[in-house]
């Protein structure tokens, strides 16, 4: 079994609508979408859910009000200000970050330590195989923690399944949920954009992937809106030692397909479908 994983160095330069155009082109494949903060495969796939299952991770305070006798301690030692106080202490889930010190020092032992429900993870069925997926809730951290649960089930789901490559589409950045993403990944899909930010943020993801001795390949999209800095990236490839896998130039069916809630190759054979149905012979050659 292989893994593809699918990174951008920030949001925006198309990583998703790609993973969903190479999944037109897969066989034998499963779909995971670890883009847990702002994920957006499933506004292109309309996935069927199967399975639904909850994410817990961490802890936050929570006051027993008979308990409470109102002395203020918790609001006094409360670095984050999660605490309010009106007769009965209350704590403010957006703020408490789960340290438990209100709850070591409280004289009454008012408040507990419960588990916090973070979000949800789900396995869905979608017209282009399996889809693993997740939503993180507003306000919630250890993104990095659902990343690898997604990842886990994804792998369960695809032994299950006896498919052979699993097709991850990964957030953007180099934060934890990137390096969570890289965990058992056998190929690095860096799509990036001619943009001098784009430079940057591609030098960014290619100098985390190596540091996990991950191969990466790099795909130029809208290659052709600033073919100075195009050039520019190619160069920097090439001193990097690091294989371009093709360029994909601007074409407005691509935002034509994704109004009408189509993949590339669904909507129509544009240039840019072209592009991409080179890029993937590259890429199986790789793999």
């Amino acid at each position: 079994m292989k893994e593809l994983l699918i990174l951008s160095g920030k949001g925006g330069t198309g990583k998703t609508t790609l993973t969903a155009a190479i999944a037109c082109l897969a066989k034998d494949k499963l779909l995971a979408d670890c883009d847990v903060d702002a994920a957006d495969m499933h506004i292109i796939l309309q996935p069927e859910q199967t399975e639904r299952h909850d994410f817990i991770s961490g802890v936050k305070a929570a006051v027993t009000p008979e308990k409470c006798t109102g002395c203020g301690t918790c609001l006094e030692i409360c670095r984050y200000d999660a605490i309010t106080l009106d007769d009965k202490a209350a704590v403010d889930d957006f703020s408490c970050e789960g340290c438990g010190v209100c709850s070591h020092f409280c004289p009454e032992d008012a408040i507990e330590l419960e588990p916090n429900h973070c979000g949800y993870w789900y396995v869905s069925h979608t017209r282009l195989g399996t889809l693993v997926h997740a939503e993180l809730r507003p306000g919630e951290e250890n993104s990095g923690k659902l990343v690898s649960l997604v990842k886990q089930k994804a792998r369960e789901r695809a032994e299950q399944e006896g498919v052979g490559l699993i097709l991850v589409d990964g957030p953007p950045g180099i934060g934890c949920p990137v390096i969570s993403s890289f965990s058992g990944t056998d190929m690095a899909i860096v799509v990036t954009e001619p943009t001098r930010s784009g430079l940057h943020d591609l030098q960014r993801v290619m100098k985390l992937s190596m540091h996990f001795k991950v191969p990466p390949g790099v795909i130029i999209n809208k290659c052709d809106l600033n073919m100075d800095l195009t050039a520019e990236i190619e160069q920097f490839c090439r001193d990097a030692h690091v294989q371009v896998l093709g360029r994909i130039p601007f074409d407005e069916d691509v935002v034509n397909s994704l109004v009408a809630g189509k993949t590339l190759f669904e909507f129509k054979d544009c240039k840019a479908a072209q592009s991409v149905a080179n890029i993937w012979q590259h890429i199986e050659k790789n793999l």
